[in-house]
């Protein structure tokens, strides 16, 4: 059995719930803005701001914040939760399965929701996502059915497993692993073993039949390794997700990195449930990630990547070479692929228009995440996008002679480090 870690020592005061737990966006609506950071996180700010400023607008999937003052109040009162957080999650979700026309746990027109961190203050790569919560038993036959299409219902649930056994049943429960024997790990050599079997490369290169076979094994390792079946109902699942969300913000990665960057463990994280898009149904979906300039010169085009048929975790796990969106974007490794303005003209052009009213919108450079379902441009997250030092200096001459920002805003943003950086020889 796995050694079980001790429980984190970092305290946190307990703190007053706002009368408001939960704020919705979608529709063209939202509770919530931009400058409410400090409460719904940056994530969660900039879904409702995309979702419901009257300038914007714009495609995001309908959803819902649990605020960073949850969390907080969850460290402080023995990871519970406060009085009459279970009602308003019900109530929002119902808010999102009437325009979504989808229902959660349905057997026949099932909903799926991501689960994901979002922090005032970005921390990268420190934090837990899940996604594809709501895939069942009960569930998966309607969505084969719905989608005609048992490929991409029994990847979506493999990679179910894979996040919630890592996520839920092992870091959230204090496990620790001895090095390469974590759950994930475990669960990606079966993986790597069932494309040896069938002869193939890539994950894309599985059927449906080796998939659903991978699923079964799954749960039969996560039951021997973790001690513990993986759930099979669906708000099990989503309860299991939002609480493993919270806990990560006590994770001994998210300390750390919060004490070299002095952030406050009273922040918390909130927590933002959305209803899931999907970029792995087909050649007609992908998912990708995008800078309004380049992060890297401060040039002023669109920049960045993409996958096709693909989930939002591939783009950055490694494991195939993203395609570059447009001719800009194009490097070393990609110089023969073909860019989504070749492959998805339409989307692409939507997507620059986005950009262009982003900017336009926040007056910076902007770290865009999207997924493309069925054709259908999706905008998943924005953010002010992390830039190098000559980046930096260049963006704001650049945008204080294109009126984006003042004099005064253009200073403030070249920080002294990468004042610094500008300064020192280049190689």
């Amino acid at each position: 059995m796995p050694k079980t870690a001790v429980k984190s020592k970092a305290k946190v005061s307990p703190v007053k719930i706002s009368k408001k737990m939960v704020y919705f966006f979608g529709g063209g609506k939202a509770d919530g803005k931009s400058s409410m950071k400090n409460l719904l996180g940056g994530k969660g700010a900039n879904l409702a701001e995309m979702a419901g400023h009257p300038d914007l607008r714009l495609p995001v999937p309908p959803g819902f914040t649990l605020t960073t003052e949850i969390c907080t109040y969850y460290w402080g009162n023995k990871r519970s939760y406060p009085k009459g957080l279970t009602q308003d999650v019900e109530k929002n979700l119902r808010r999102v399965e009437e325009i979504t026309g989808k229902k959660f746990g349905d057997v026949n027109n099932p909903l799926l929701v991501s689960v994901r961190s979002g922090a005032r203050s970005s921390m990268p790569g420190m934090m837990e996502t899940i996604l594809n919560c709501g895939l069942t038993s009960d569930t998966i036959p309607g969505l084969i059915k719905l989608t005609n299409n048992p490929r991409f219902v029994y990847d979506a649930y493999r990679r179910l497993i894979m996040m919630y056994s890592d996520v839920v049943m092992e870091k959230a429960a204090g496990i620790e692993p001895a090095d390469d024997q974590g759950i994930r790990r475990q669960l990606e050599r079966l993986m790597d073993a069932m494309k040896a079997k069938s002869g193939v490369k890539t994950d894309t290169e599985l059927t449906a039949e080796d998939l659903k076979e991978l699923t079964v094994q799954f749960k039969a390792k996560v039951k021997e390794v973790l001690g513990k079946e993986f759930p099979d109902n669906h708000m099990d699942q989503l309860w299991g997700s939002i609480g493993a969300v919270f806990a990560s913000w006590m994770g001994n990665k998210a300390v750390q990195y919060r004490k070299i960057e002095g952030i406050p463990a009273e922040w918390g994280t909130a927590v933002n449930v959305q209803s899931m898009v999907f970029g792995n149904m087909g050649d007609a979906s992908a998912t990708g990630v995008a800078f309004t300039r380049n992060p890297g010169t401060g040039e002023n085009y669109f920049y960045g990547e993409f996958l096709e048929n693909a989930q939002g975790e591939d783009v950055v796990a490694g494991i195939r070479t993203p395609h570059p969106i447009n001719e800009p974007s194009r490097s070393e490794q990609s110089k023969n692929l073909k860019s989504m303005e070749q492959l998805m003209p339409a989307c692409y052009k939507e997507l620059a228009g986005i950009r262009a009213k982003l900017e336009k919108h926040y007056r910076d450079m902007l770290d865009i995440e999207f997924t493309v379902e069925n054709g259908k441009l999706y905008m998943l997250q924005c953010r002010v996008g992390k830039r190098n030092g000559p980046a930096a200096v260049r963006m704001a001459i650049d945008m204080q002679k294109e009126r984006l920002a003042t004099k005064e805003e253009v200073v403030m943003r070249v920080t002294p480090s990468q004042l610094d950086e500008l300064l020192h020889p280049i190689i």
